[in-house]
């Protein structure tokens, strides 16, 4: 029996583009007797077919949306809704040129809205067309929206469309926080908003609560705020869990796009951790502030951080992995609880961790894989700061998936190894490893055997290294990165105090702006006093994360990233 379901709304083309991989991977669940429930999968039926539907919501941009048709879905889901999915396929235009070049799609945003049949895009009911895609052809360049990987069918409520704004050129761009607030004051998309909202969470048995993928770098960060607020004032006692998401960023000379970044981030972290019941950044970026740092690298993957198709992949995989907590079909937790068990003593931001793939040799086992690690830890941070040696945990959520639930033990009747060689189930090892890495830490532990699975569009960028399950081989395998259809994954949503080093780093960086020089951006509906409010509040924010050992104050007083 699951938990319960979840309703997820994708704010931005970046929230987009993570959670286009996310459904996939939930879609691409093995059929059979699952260990994670579909609880943010509605079930549609058409023909002779069944799919897995996601409970989305997505705001997207004018000329943001691209082709959406049917893709690959899997048949099995639990869920008990059956109706039409949405299809949204480019024209071919005349004389050869690319739809994309014409800015115009049929179901996305033309100028006035509508489709090239005239049907609006809310009312998009028509048959669902066949992406012509061959996943394994695919290139990363190819893929220019989120849509072009997108491999599950869409219900006709998911897109809402933004008509003001603009996915690409240089004018009419969501850049600005205040610019998406003031998006949802404008009545007609609130109600648009609160119809969709009210269909999905009408059709749930038992709602647990909301996802909320926003970007935390654009105007979307914004909407984001007042999005939440409202899932806060009309769903009291329902989990928000809110996932700010930056790309790995380029171009950082231009000043003024660096500034409404930062801005917007800012802004974004102190609206949205106050109205969720929890926030966890997420990014690729070495680090959210002023000065650039590189990207974070992962041993056993090739990922071309320039695109975004990759480096949402990774997040997906990570985020897919958080949230088994609340999706275990075994599982009496639910997304409150999980929040719950972070957020105490105003901590309402998470830092997440992730090791993608999971470094487990072939043949060996978990308490040797793990005891390689004693002094650096098995994961990387995915939450833009300046990773630190030893740091304070106050609590977390470990999962770890793809492996075996039992027979860990290297040598039975032996005298153990090392103490992590002693217990015979990963759960008693990952608590025996936490214990001494993090002491004095609450923690929670979660294994699952399903793995993450990793078939097309999932990109091909592993090292030759893994096997086709994503195992570590000796020397490379004789097949292609392309072969690798599934991988282990561990995870840790922390509470900890490398977020005291994350949030002031970023007030600093702010302490430093002459702000006078961008009217601009309060020109789109912040108020100067409004955002200085915001900033003492980032500090406060901070503080809550300090260890009491009087280093972490010095630390950040050296270097701001």
């Amino acid at each position: 029996m699951a938990a319960g379901e979840a309703v997820t709304l994708q704010l931005g083309p970046y929230a987009g583009c993570v959670g286009s991989h996310w459904w996939g991977l939930q879609a691409a669940a093995p059929p059979g007797p699952a260990e994670l429930g579909a609880g943010t999968l509605l079930r549609a039926s058409g023909g002779r077919e069944e799919s897995r539907t996601p409970r989305l919501i997505a705001l997207e941009l004018k000329g943001g949306v691209g082709s959406l048709g049917r893709g690959a879905v899997c048949p099995e889901a639990p869920a008990a809704w059956r109706g039409d999915v949405a299809s949204y396929v480019e024209q071919p235009p005349a004389g050869g040129a690319s739809p994309r070049d014409r800015g115009q799609r049929m179901g996305d945003a033309s100028s006035d809205g509508k489709s090239s049949s005239g049907t609006s895009l809310q009312d998009a009911t028509s048959a669902p067309a066949q992406l012509d895609v061959s996943w394994d052809v695919c290139s990363g360049s190819s893929m220019q929206v989120w849509s072009d990987y997108l491999n599950v069918q869409l219900h006709p409520r998911s897109i809402y469309v933004i008509q003001q704004y603009n996915h690409n050129g240089e004018s009419g761009r969501l850049e600005a926080f205040g610019q998406g607030e003031r998006l949802l004051q404008e009545q007609g998309c609130v109600e648009e908003l609160e119809d969709r909202l009210h269909f999905y969470v009408e059709e749930c048995d038992y709602l647990q609560g909301f996802q909320v993928l926003c970007d935390l770098h654009s105007g979307f960060s914004g909407v984001g705020a007042k999005v939440t607020e409202l899932l806060y004032d009309e769903y009291s006692g329902k989990g928000i869990l809110t996932w700010g998401l930056t790309p790995v960023m380029h171009n950082m000379g231009d000043s003024q796009k660096n500034f409404y970044r930062l801005m917007n981030t800012v802004l974004g972290i102190v609206h949205l951790s106050t109205h969720s019941s929890l926030f966890c950044p997420m990014s690729l970026n070495g680090s959210l502030g002023l000065k650039p740092q590189p990207p974070i690298t992962f041993p056993y993957i090739n990922y071309d951080a320039s695109l975004n198709y990759h480096s949402s992949a990774i997040l997906a995989a990570a985020l897919d992995t958080l949230t088994v907590p609340y999706r275990l079909c075994s599982s009496r937790g639910s997304m409150m609880h999980l929040a719950e068990t972070l957020n105490f003593s105003g901590r309402k931001v998470a830092a997440a961790w992730a090791s993608v793939p999971f470094p487990v040799v072939y043949g060996h086992s978990l308490p040797d894989v793990l005891h390689a690690y004693q002094q650096d830890l098995p994961w990387k941070l995915l939450s833009s700061c300046r990773e630190q040696s030893v740091s304070c945990c106050f609590a977390q959520s470990v999962v770890l998936r793809g492996i075996s639930k039992e027979g860990h033990t290297s040598c039975p009747g032996k005298q153990p190894t090392s103490p992590l060689h002693a217990f015979e189930t990963a759960e008693q090892i990952l608590q025996q490893y936490s214990h001494t890495v993090f002491p004095g830490a609450f923690s929670t532990f979660h294994v699952l055997e399903q793995p993450c699975m990793t078939r097309p569009p999932y990109p091909r960028f592993f090292s030759p290294l893994l096997t086709r399950q994503g195992f570590l081989l000796d020397k490379p395998s004789s097949y292609s990165a392309a072969a690798v259809e599934s991988i282990p994954v561990l995870t840790s949503l922390q509470s900890s105090s490398v977020l005291h080093t994350l949030l002031y780093s970023l007030y600093k960086d702010v302490q430093k702006l002459n702000i006078r020089r961008w009217a601009s951006f309060f020109s789109a509906g912040v108020e100067q006093a409004d955002f200085h409010e915001a900033v003492e509040a980032l500090r406060t924010l901070s503080q809550c994360y300090e260890t009491g050992f009087g280093d972490d104050k010095s630390e950040d007083e050296t270097d701001s990233d």
